[in-house]
């Protein structure tokens, strides 16, 4: 009985219950041997996708085949409805048979009988019959009416209530009538008038006394009471029906439990999550040893019953036991039906759950073809990605090696798809219910792995004829090459000999013999045989090369010619003269030295010859002389393959870093060996490198080989690609943060495995340090190039890009100086780019009321690190750690900002030439600046110039889009004094420096007095100072005489001149009269300070405590060398 036929049978069992449930096993026994059983899931319902159309793991009829429910009938009578008058003793079944077998209904003498309602009557009546005509449909009943000592009165309303309730086949009525003389004269009378009435209802018989019964019953029918011998207790029948009854209930609760969780899997719907099919599959599970546990319970209480039955009965007659006999074969039934149903819910289950678990199966199976379908889709793509050919031989060895990469990651996939489909195969061969679908995803996945070996293999025949074609080609061009440097470097004075000439003509004739062999072979043959690689790119290549063959073979052939006739008649010596001064002595470049294969010219460059020809020679035979236009051609060519190759060597290098020690990070192998708070620091160790190994190797990598032929052309390049140089800005300003985390790591276990596997010499920490170097070689090449390019029509694209690269090295090295600046509370960011910073001496004045009063630490130096800013100009004073374990990286502690809108300069101060004036707000504030050279001024002067008058454009532009202002200007002056003061520049002295010239009109005399920044003399120290960033700065830093300000703050206890407030989370405030103590100053430039008014610690930026304390600090500093005065100063202790 599949779940159709088993929810009919339960639904059966439910429904007809009003027949006695415990007399419904026969019948539903009879349904379970006729119902055949087929275990599929009607209705079972999954998400409706075509993916998984072939998913179905069920059968079976849809929800609305199912069979309707049975219409909702009336509950039937149980012993629990009437328990109350059963044990009053209103009517029992005392199990006796009259004629017949007609079951007997007794209703003892009863005081209580009147006052019974008639429904309660009914019900006990049809309680007591129920029983038997389950059994036995059509039996006949006689009812013993015991009215002994009652009256007529009570005996005419009983058989009137007997008549009207009664709902079985009464055979007969025997009434006892009263035994008193009285009642059973008035009882005669009554039913002789009344007999008539009675009769046509039921037969009445009235008997006089018990021996009358027996002439209608037998004695062994009749209980002791009546003078018969059948054995009965009534409590004993009552125990007996209610735990029938009650086992009759549980089988029925049973059936409903079954029906509800048949009905729970039938409206279970199939998710596509293994998670949530998993949990279906427990959940299941779990209900079905509940409900395998219930019946198993149910079943134990029964055969109890039975055994207790079977006892009973074995104890009886077999003429008085038939009742027993008859609760026995109903438990037999019900033991029976309970059975059937545990073993068709059993293999019900079994089937259900297989069904199950292959569909759980096959989703697994889904998701894991998916992935590897996705995966080889990857690899196929991958593929596709790579070219045929590269544009040059580095770029198609790069592409072979992609393809050997991806080759292996390929076998890797492969195998696991083997694996699944080894897997699939498994799943088919187990008689799973979708095979035809796992067969064919073998088949697709089998299908995909011969597609991407087959691809693969193409790929790489590809590219191997190309890498041939390209080698052959590289070999010709480096032939080429050798010979005209062999006709180069030809001694010419070894030609007036004419063992000399012979000697020459046999090296040049040995050098052909070594010709490659494709050089032999035609354009037109090289095309045909590598037809299905070639490309625009390479069919040019190929041209070129026999182009410029055929050039370097007429110069061997005109040498040759010339060389020959030298051989055949007697030359005259060459004579000798001194060069013409229009051709300068051009240095030989380092370049072509004997280490790069090179033979070197014996002449040194003050003594070149000039040959004299003779009159056989023709232009044809002159010297292929290395000085002439080729020569310089030919620097310019080797210049630019340094250039390439380095590059090459540099991404190469980068790329070995990144592949073996970052991406080894995430190794799993190697993660023991690397420290926990390692593992997530990968940024700050490498820094921004993924990004620059990406713009070297895809972009700048192919503009540099593009440029090979035209050497000219790089400039172009460099400037086209500055933005992108920027990225080595970031680079730099990590590296302190690199460096000091590799300090602290490099012991580590996983670099010594990764350095290892790399067969490096050299630690990680060397070739971090490769970008900073690049960096710096960059301009050195490009100088070297443009010394050759003197002439070149793209000289001026090399000159910019020398002096984009010489200001990248600039902005590199300001921005590292800036992110050493500790103590500064705002955002750096937002004081715009630094233009310049440098280390100088300065002195400080104020002006204090109506007069201006020079302080004393005017005359005394102070050592500053000036920051130039957008916006802003920052003093910060320089500060290096000292001791072994010490970061030689210096840092500036904040002193001071002046806004760059409230700032005026004097450029010249009488004393020195070095000096130039900064002055704040209306010279409330003056600060003498002297620069170490005079260089360093103007440039500085320069920038601060182009600020302030870049200012001023953007203040009238303002005054002339408003109107009403521009309006008050023509009648005032253009700007008042404090506004001239404020943004105009003066080259008067500092005691006259308190009148300005209008910043308008003086703008042209500035623009003349301007002086461009001599960034070339510092470009070397830029580099170096880039390439150590970790030792020493590049400019000097002169001893600080005074160690601080005029105002040196010093541990101890101190009075509040003005109110400050530090707002944050420790809200830290000192009020003006407050006493605090400095306890120390910590290693960002603030100092940790105690309010000992109000009793709270907090942090103070130096630059603040100075204005905090005032005149105090400044008079307690100048004292510093006296014990007494500093004591002195100090408040007392509390």
């Amino acid at each position: 009985m599949g779940l159709f036929g088993f929810l009919c049978f339960l639904q059966f069992l439910l429904g007809r219950h009003h027949m006695a449930v415990f007399e419904a096993a026969a019948f539903v026994l009879c349904v379970c041997q006729h119902a055949e059983f087929s275990v599929c899931l009607a209705g079972y319902h999954h998400p409706h996708h075509p993916q998984f159309a072939a998913r179905d793991p069920f059968g079976g009829p849809s929800q609305a085949q199912r069979p309707p429910f049975t219409t909702e009938v009336t509950v039937p009578v149980s012993m629990q409805e009437v328990a109350g008058y059963i044990e009053k003793q209103v009517a029992y079944l005392s199990g006796g048979r009259g004629e017949d077998s007609s079951v007997i209904i007794t209703l003892p003498e009863c005081s209580a009988f009147s006052d019974i309602p008639e429904e309660a009557l009914a019900k006990v009546l049809s309680y007591l019959t129920l029983i038997p005509r389950t059994r036995q449909p059509g039996v006949k009943f006689i009812i013993i009416l015991d009215r002994r000592l009652d009256t007529w009165a009570s005996i005419k309303t009983a058989l009137a209530r007997i008549a009207a309730s009664f709902p079985g086949n009464l055979h007969l009525v025997l009434v006892l009538r009263p035994t008193s003389f009285f009642q059973r004269t008035v009882t005669d009378l009554g039913f002789r008038f009344s007999q008539e009435d009675f009769m046509l209802k039921m037969p009445v018989v009235m008997l006089s006394s018990v021996t009358d019964l027996l002439r209608y019953i037998d004695e062994n029918q009749l209980t002791s009471e009546f003078g018969g011998t059948l054995d009965y207790c009534h409590s004993d029948w009552i125990v007996l029906r209610t735990a029938i009854e009650s086992f009759a209930v549980m089988v029925k609760d049973i059936a409903q439990m079954l029906q509800a969780f048949g009905t729970e899997l039938a409206e279970t719907q199939l998710s596509e999550e293994c998670s949530a099919v998993e949990f279906l599959l427990l959940s299941h599970t779990e209900k079905y040893r509940r409900l395998k546990d219930a019946i198993r319970s149910v079943m134990r209480e029964g055969r109890q019953l039975l055994s207790n039955l079977e006892t009973s009965r074995k104890e009886g007659d077999a003429d008085t036991c038939w009742d027993t006999t008859q609760d026995w074969d109903t438990m037999q039934r019900l033991l029976a039906q309970l059975t059937d149903m545990e073993m068709a819910f059993d293999g019900f289950f079994d089937k259900h759950h297989l069904k199950l678990q292959q569909y759980l199966q096959l989703l697994r199976y889904e998701h894991s073809f998916q992935e590897m379908e996705c995966s080889l889709e990857k690899l196929r793509a991958q593929e596709r990605n790579i070219s045929i050919t590269g544009e040059t031989l580095s770029r198609t060895e790069q592409c072979v090696r992609e393809l050997d990469g991806l080759e292996k990651r390929a076998q890797d996939e492969m195998s696991q798809a083997q694996v699944l489909i080894l897997h699939g195969h498994q799943l088919a061969a187990g008689h799973h219910y979708a095979m035809a679908l796992i067969v064919q995803r073998c088949n697709e996945l089998r299908h995909q792995c011969d597609t991407l070996t087959s691809a693969l293999n193409t790929k790489r025949n590809s590219l191997t004829q190309a890498q041939t074609l390209l080698r052959l080609l590289e070999e010709a061009q480096r032939w080429c090459d050798d010979g005209a440097y062999l006709l180069a470097n030809q001694q010419v004075d070894k030609f007036q000999s004419k063992e000399g000439a012979q000697a020459a003509l046999r090296d040049i004739e040995k050098f052909q013999e070594a010709a490659p062999p494709l050089l032999c072979a035609g354009v037109d043959v090289l095309f045909l045989e590598y037809e299905s690689v070639l490309t625009p790119c390479l069919q040019a290549h190929i041209e070129k090369t026999f182009q410029k063959h055929s050039s370097v073979q007429a110069l061997i052939q005109s040498r040759q010619n010339c060389l020959r006739k030298l051989a055949d008649k007697h030359v005259r010596p060459i004579q000798l003269v001194v060069p013409r001064p229009e051709n300068p002595p051009r240095a030989k470049s380092p370049l072509f030295s004997p280490k790069h294969g090179k033979r070197t010219s014996r002449k040194s460059p003050n003594s070149r010859k000039i040959e004299v020809i003779h009159d056989y020679q023709t232009a044809s035979s002159l010297p292929y002389s290395i000085d002439g236009e080729d020569g310089t051609d030919l620097l310019k060519r080797h210049v630019m393959k340094e250039l390439i190759e380095t590059e090459r060597i540099y991404v190469e290098e980068l790329l070995a870093v990144l592949l073996g020690y970052r991406a080894e990070m995430d190794n799993p192998s190697l993660a023991p060996l690397l420290p926990t708070s390692l593992r997530n620091k990968r940024d700050v160790l490498f820094g921004n490198l993924p990004d620059i190994y990406n713009f070297h190797s895809s972009v700048f990598l192919q503009d540099l080989e593009s440029c090979l032929e035209s050497p000219e052309a790089v400039g172009a390049c460099f400037l086209e690609r500055k933005e992108h140089f920027h990225l080595y800005e970031c680079y730099c300003q990590n590296k302190p943060r690199s460096d000091s985390l590799w300090r602290q790591f490099s012991d580590c276990p996983f670099f010594q495995e990764c350095q290892k596997k790399l067969e490096h010499k050299l630690a990680l920490d060397s070739y971090l340090l490769k970008p900073v170097q690049r960096l710096t070689k960059y301009q050195l090449l490009l100088k070297e190039l443009l010394k050759y390019s003197s002439g070149c029509e793209r000289a001026s694209e090399l000159q910019g890009a020398l002096e984009a690269m010489l200001d990248l090295l600039k902005s590199v090295n300001d921005s590292m100086h800036q992110i050493a600046i500790t103590g500064y509370e705002g955002d750096l960011s937002n004081l715009g780019r630094v233009l310049m910073q440098g280390s100088f001496s300065v002195w400080i004045s104020h002006k204090k009321g109506p007069t201006r009063v020079k302080e004393l630490a005017r005359f005394k130096p102070m050592q500053r690190h000036l920051f130039l800013h957008e916006h802003a100009l920052l003093f910060c004073k320089r500060r290096e750690e000292h001791g072994e374990n010490a970061d030689k990286t210096p840092s500036y502690s904040f002193k001071h900002c002046l806004k760059m809108s409230a700032v005026g300069i004097t450029e010249n101060v009488k004393g020195d030439v070095k000096k130039f004036e900064i002055w704040y707000s209306g010279r409330e504030e003056v600060y003498v600046i002297q620069a170490p050279t005079l260089e360093v001024k103007i440039a500085w002067l320069n920038e601060i110039r182009k600020i302030l008058t870049n200012q001023q454009k953007q203040l009238k532009e303002e005054l002339c889009h408003s109107t009403a202002v521009s309006e008050q200007m023509q009648m005032s002056p253009p700007l008042s004094v404090s506004k001239q003061q404020r943004a105009s520049v003066s080259s008067e002295g500092t005691e006259s420096g308190h009148s300005s010239p209008d910043p308008f009109s003086c703008s042209n005399q500035r623009q003349r007095n301007r002086r461009s920044w001599p960034g070339a003399p510092y470009s070397v120290d830029i580099c170096e100072g880039l390439e150590d960033w970790s030792g020493a700065n590049s400019l000097s830093n002169p001893s600080d005489t005074e160690e601080e300000d005029a105002a040196r703050l010093v541990a101890g206890r101190y009075r509040a001149f003005v109110d400050w407030r530090k707002n944050g989370t420790d809200n830290f405030i000192v009020k003006c009269g407050d006493v605090i103590q400095l306890q120390h100053e910590e290693n960002d430039g603030q100092w940790l300070v105690k309010n000992l008014s109000r009793r709270k610690e907090g942090r103070i930026p130096a630059a603040n405590l100075q204005g905090i304390l005032g005149e105090n600090i400044k008079n307690h500093s100048n004292r510093l060398g006296d014990p007494g005065n500093r004591k002195a100063r100090k408040l007392s202790s509390p």
